[in-house]
């Protein structure tokens, strides 16, 4: 009985510490992809509702495709949050390379046009803005690339002559 019991402890002891290695399957030291905000478009802009086109820039500097799954987004202008959303959408990046990609944002600011017309006093004046999400990347593990990018937005180069 004591030659099955050490034999079951000896089993149970090689599963557990298997088991440390599989941890390692998942975890690479590859550097993460990019995520660039190149230029907001806008599409249609009336009282209640405003729409917009993000364009978006994702650099692999891997040596594999990157499979996108979709993207979480939070926009902030100033302090106020404009949007949130997700855009899924599926696409391959190729290695060692770059892809552009649009995501459609919709959003009615009228709750919010006391702040925005005193952020737009003076149009020349930029206003800061904060993108924060996560990427989804992954053909059948999902991995999730935290992203947060600040910059301006001069309020004048939107506004068409």
């Amino acid at each position: 009985m004591t030659r099955q019991r050490h034999a079951l402890h000896l089993f149970t002891l090689l599963i557990l510490l298997s088991l440390g290695g599989c941890a390692s399957w998942f975890s690479s030291d590859e550097p993460e992809p990019q995520v660039h905000l190149v230029k907001v478009e806008v599409v249609r802009a009336k009282l209640l509702e405003q729409k917009f086109l993000l364009h978006f820039r994702i650099d692999n500097p891997n040596n594999d495709d990157l499979t996108v799954r979709g993207l979480e987004y939070r926009i902030h202008l100033g302090d106020m949050l404009l949007t949130e959303g997700e855009h899924e959408h599926w696409f391959n990046v190729g290695p060692k390379r770059s892809a552009y990609f649009k995501v459609p944002i919709r959003t009615n600011l009228w709750p919010k046009v006391r702040d925005l017309v005193k952020m737009l006093k003076s149009p020349k004046q930029p206003i800061p803005y904060r993108l924060e999400g996560e990427l989804e990347t992954g053909l059948f593990i999902a991995h999730y690339v935290h992203l947060a990018r600040n910059g301006v937005i001069i309020p004048a180069d939107l506004i068409p002559e």
